[in-house]
């Protein structure tokens, strides 16, 4: 299982735009500057999580990029949904590959199983965790609510 470059870049922008204090935001060249990516791969992102409706364009010369919402309702699963998906979707199983139209395992999959599972434990975790954790901002201490998250969620 791996994390895309899209969903790390596009975490560490909204981040970066949690932290931001000025009004209008920050722009592209800014975003870009900031975090090491080329302004059209910043504008390519900024335009997914736009219509993820998780931040917005503020007009004018000076104008930017602004959280749409508070990072406190910002939910982490929701900015990898939007820019990533899931890792496992159960649509995945109508489309098999090879020769055959259905899945040859589609009566008894243990494998899809697995990916549920895994699935369902990822969304119960990222459901808990909202931008606001990721800021390091004085109200939130990130590594306290990490740590609460791990005993309620024990790692064997």
């Amino acid at each position: 299982m791996k994390i895309t470059a899209q969903e790390e870049y596009g975490l560490r922008i909204l981040i970066r735009l949690a932290g931001n204090q000025d009004a209008e935001g920050l722009s592209i060249p800014q975003l870009s500057e900031s975090e090491g990516l080329s302004s059209h791969y910043v504008a390519k992102l900024c335009r997914i999580l736009r219509m993820a409706e998780l931040i917005n364009s503020t007009p004018g010369n000076k104008g930017g990029y602004v959280l749409a919402k508070p990072a406190n309702e910002i939910i982490i699963k929701d900015v990898l949904d939007a820019l990533g998906g899931r890792l496992f979707e159960i649509s995945f199983c109508g489309d098999p590959s090879g020769n055959m139209r259905f899945c040859t395992h589609s009566v008894d999959c243990s494998a899809r199983a697995l990916w549920t599972i895994i699935q369902l434990t990822m969304d119960k975790l990222l459901v808990q965790i909202t931008l606001a954790d990721l800021t390091g901002s004085p109200e939130v201490e990130t590594g306290q609510k990490f740590r609460q998250l791990l005993v309620e969620n024990p790692v064997r």
